[in-house]
């Protein structure tokens, strides 16, 4: 049986994913959990971590859905590690996804962050909206 392509979802993905069920972003996160491995790591998932526990989001979200969301997520995405650092998109806090892409092998980034779209390709990974990724 072939493996699975490995793609990448950034945090502002995965969080309009959640918030917006019906959204593009929710969508594309359901095709790349279904064609696709997620893959993760231990720094983007304290970021989606740390970006999901925003008081901001309480009259969205209660705080446990957003962690039980965070749990899921953990079940089911493959975590790499150690991921190599990587220094190359003009936000810093950034290239945790392009390191994390590379260790995993993943194919895919999905991203709707104009920062890491302007590198896309990066190294023979794509780095798609998630239009983009939809319309593929």
């Amino acid at each position: 049986m072939p493996e699975r392509s490995r793609i990448v979802v950034d945090t502002n993905v995965l969080v309009s994913r959640l918030f917006f069920r019906n959204s593009v972003a929710a969508q594309a996160v359901r095709k790349a959990m279904e064609s696709s491995q997620l893959i993760v790591s231990a720094a983007t998932l304290q970021e989606l971590e740390s970006v999901l526990s925003r008081e901001k989001f309480a009259s969205y979200l209660s705080l446990a859905d957003r962690l039980q969301f965070l749990h899921l997520l953990r079940r089911t995405a493959t975590c790499i590690e150690p991921v190599p650092e990587v220094t190359a998109c003009r936000d810093p806090k950034d290239d945790k996804f392009l390191g994390l892409a590379l260790a995993g092998r993943a194919s895919v980034i999905l991203s709707g962050d104009a920062d890491l779209l302007a590198l896309n390709p990066f190294r023979r990974i794509e780095i798609l909206t998630p239009r983009q990724y939809l319309d593929r």
